[in-house]
């Protein structure tokens, strides 16, 4: 079994967000990208803190392409510094996650 990984990677907004999702989805670099519009992220910014209105994105994808995923993802970021965090998925539907390997590139570049 090929082993996956959910990513989060927040935007400034959901068209943004999208955006985001499309290009490696397209790329087969994640099997499918879901956008959580609506959040509120509260953080520490130069030295202020900072509550601004944001939309997240899961990514699903092969462990072994998360250099590449984080790679275009920060290509295409507004962000200077965007979160961009992934966990191991541990268990789950065997067809599903088959079904994220299958949709995705072969690490060596092949699909």
């Amino acid at each position: 079994m090929v082993e996956c990984v959910s990513v989060y990677v927040t935007a400034a907004d959901r068209s943004r967000a999208e955006a985001l999702g499309d290009a490696p989805v397209g790329e087969r670099l994640a099997a499918c990208a879901n956008v959580l519009d609506g959040l509120t992220s509260i953080y520490r910014w130069e030295g202020q803190v900072h509550r601004d209105a944001e939309a997240a994105l899961l990514l699903k994808t092969r462990a072994a392409l998360l250099p590449r995923l984080e790679a275009r993802i920060r290509e295409l970021h507004a962000y200077d510094l965007p979160c961009i965090v992934a966990w191991p998925i541990v268990g789950g539907s065997a067809a599903y996650l088959a079904w994220i390997a299958e949709q995705t590139l072969e690490p060596s570049g092949g699909s």
